[in-house]
């Protein structure tokens, strides 16, 4: 978003989700402020507009103040770039340096290595950055209650070659695998994981279970991520435009299936009948984190609506049944943080255990999920017969 203050013009580019967007959007129309768009990035844009500070440190200071939610900020100006994270940082951001001394800000380490640029060290929780000519200058906007970076990171969202709180993304994801491993074995002919993000899952379960891994999808690398497409639909005929089943590779076979993660549900049924059709003998599905029985209200689209969450729904065994697997394990909530290798409270949890560190206005809460009720199986042709 673009804009300008009395101290100047600037772009604002920010990563999360605000918590009390509309409050802000209810005060600012109340002062005869439009805001020129439908996002809590709009609102922020509006908020510095209308700020009245000679500078724009100051300007995102006070705005800082003013906002609660999840937000690491890049912003614009003239003659300076500021990095800004929110007091939990709950979403990644970092600063780095390239060869001639120019400082750089993104939000994950693996673009630094893009533009030849050294990691300096994260964006600290509550902190404002300011580079300019003379170089970088930090301040400590807002004291941190707690860190709460999101574990979804670590499991399927940041790329696999980030670090994020000095922790390589992809040794974890592996580290995920081995202990699931440990956890849910079962006898198998091949792992495979669902790609790419589930592929260091996969290789680190194969690791410790000691059976062969492989690949048994191919991915058409021009479809994005499904999970995150506006609506069911689009998110089942992706699936089918986006991996094609290895016949060759998978045929007769018992297979172990790792995945990252399991949201709606409606990408995962699609991808086992594919490998169903492709002739798999047997497939245990196994999944490198806890259920998931919460929305995110910090950025990750993973609904607000637990009736959209397949895991709100239905108990483990059911949801075993409604994708067509022969057996399903989750990674536990002890495994996934030992899998990290830092203390449970450096994280926000609440897709996995309700516990949002940062307060949810009760007009954003959502009502309780409709439980399916477990039924008897349907009768199999000799019964009926």
């Amino acid at each position: 978003m673009v804009g300008e203050g009395t101290f100047g013009p600037f772009a604002l580019g920010h990563n999360g989700n605000l918590v009390n967007a509309d409050q802000m959007r209810r005060r600012l129309e109340a002062q005869g402020t439009v805001v020129e768009g439908t996002s809590d990035t709009a609102v922020m844009a509006a908020w510095l507009a209308r700020s009245t500070r000679d500078t724009i440190e100051e300007a995102v200071t006070d705005l800082m103040h003013e906002m609660s939610g999840a937000y690491s900020l890049v912003l614009l100006a003239p003659d300076k770039v500021l990095a800004v994270r929110d007091p939990y940082g709950v979403r990644p951001l970092c600063l780095g340096r390239m060869d001639g001394g120019h400082y750089v800000v993104a939000s994950e380490t693996c673009a630094l290595h893009t533009i030849g640029a050294d990691l300096v060290r994260e964006v600290e929780p509550g902190e404002m950055i300011v580079i300019d000519r003379e170089g970088f200058s930090a301040t400590q906007v807002l004291e941190p209650t707690r860190k709460a970076c999101c574990i979804f990171e670590f499991i399927y969202f940041a790329r696999p070659d980030s670090h994020i709180y000095g922790r390589s993304v992809y040794m974890s994801r592996q580290r995920m695998g081995h202990l699931l491993a440990q956890q849910a074995p079962v006898e198998a002919d091949l792992v495979i994981g669902v790609p790419e993000s589930a592929i260091p899952h996969a290789m680190g379960y194969a690791a410790v279970a000691k059976i062969p891994y492989g690949e048994g999808f191919i991915k058409n690398r021009y479809i994005h991520r499904t999970f995150i497409a506006p609506d069911q639909h689009l998110r089942q005929l992706g699936v089918r435009m986006k991996l094609t089943p290895l016949k060759e590779a998978v045929s007769g076979k018992r297979l172990i299936v790792v995945d990252d993660s399991i949201v709606r549900g409606t990408t995962t049924g699609p991808e086992i009948q594919l490998l169903r059709e492709a002739g798999a003998r047997e497939i245990h599905l196994r999944i490198n984190c806890p259920p998931i029985k919460r929305g995110c209200f910090y950025g990750v689209d993973t609904s607000s609506d637990p009736n959209e969450l397949i895991a709100a729904r239905m108990e483990v065994d059911q949801i075993r049944d409604h994708l067509g697997a022969d057996s399903l394990e989750y990674l536990d909530m002890k495994n996934l943080i030992a899998a990290v290798g830092l203390p449970k409270n450096n994280f926000c949890t609440a897709c996995f255990d309700a516990q949002y560190p940062i307060p949810i206005p009760d007009e954003m809460k959502p009502k309780k999920a409709t439980t399916a009720k477990k039924t008897a199986p349907e009768p199999t042709q000799a019964t009926a017969e």
